[in-house]
């Protein structure tokens, strides 16, 4: 028999709004989950990596755009040219996505990107401003993710604690903190370094400093991000090993 101090513990709970570790933590951890970046799941390294670059499609969709930016401007000089065939082909990725009803979210965020940063260069009329959304991103995320370690509240922790519902239980554990203490270290290293390497080429502004910025954009990519999410996939297998051995099936 339901008792009343039981129906407003009941009511207590369904009425119990969020913490904001919480809503971060599920907005990460479902972004996460979308990519295939799921800590729970029974998958190789490997595969876990190429899910989260999306594939032969996500790399011809995140490389090729920049790509013909970059060999355009060169040849040509033609900003406009270089410009309107780059976010072109982010808009045929796209509408190929639709087409297919395959998910379009990657390509819409890659499109979106692409458009905003060739509509202030066209605004500028300086080359360079096409990157300058990138350079600010790289900033953003960089501070995110060092102040979440500095105060404790690691962003990968926080997603992480998501997927595995422990919500920020792992904050109790010295050991789970200081994995994902470093892992948010590292993902800051990766945003500052791509920041300070290319920020000198973009307050350069010639033609050649816009041809190296673009290229740096391309080889600071996927280059650097598939290794740290095989680092961060493994580290945190590693604090999760009793979960990792129960999802992995044993043989007949």
């Amino acid at each position: 028999m339901t008792t009343p101090d039981d129906r407003s513990e009941q009511d207590a709970d369904q009425e119990r709004v969020p913490s904001a570790s919480e809503l971060v933590g599920q907005a990460l951890g479902g972004a996460a989950r979308r990519a295939g970046l799921d800590p729970a799941a029974d998958a190789h390294t490997g595969h876990i990596v190429w899910a989260a670059m999306g594939g032969w499609r996500g790399v011809f969709e995140s490389v090729l755009p920049g790509l013909a930016f970059v060999l355009l401007f060169t040849f040509t000089s033609n900003l406009v040219l270089a410009l309107v065939v780059s976010v072109g082909m982010a808009a045929i990725f796209t509408v190929v996505r639709l087409v297919q009803r395959s998910p379009a979210g990657a390509a819409f965020g890659g499109l979106i990107a692409t458009g905003a940063a060739a509509a202030l260069a066209l605004w500028t009329g300086r080359g360079q401003d096409n990157f300058v959304l990138g350079l600010l991103t790289n900033a953003a995320y960089g501070t995110a993710f060092l102040i979440s370690a500095l105060i404790g509240w690691s962003l990968i922790g926080l997603a992480v604690g998501f997927l595995m519902n422990e919500g920020t239980a792992w904050r109790k554990e010295p050991r789970k903190r200081r994995v994902f203490f470093w892992l948010a270290i590292a993902w800051a290293a990766l945003f500052f370094t791509r920041l300070g390497v290319q920020l000198p080429f973009y307050l350069a502004g010639t033609d050649e400093a816009i041809t190296t910025l673009g290229t740096l954009k391309i080889a600071m990519g996927l280059p650097l991000f598939a290794p740290l999410v095989a680092v961060t996939w493994l580290a945190v297998r590693a604090v999760y090993p009793q979960r990792a051995a129960a999802d992995t099936p044993t043989e007949p």
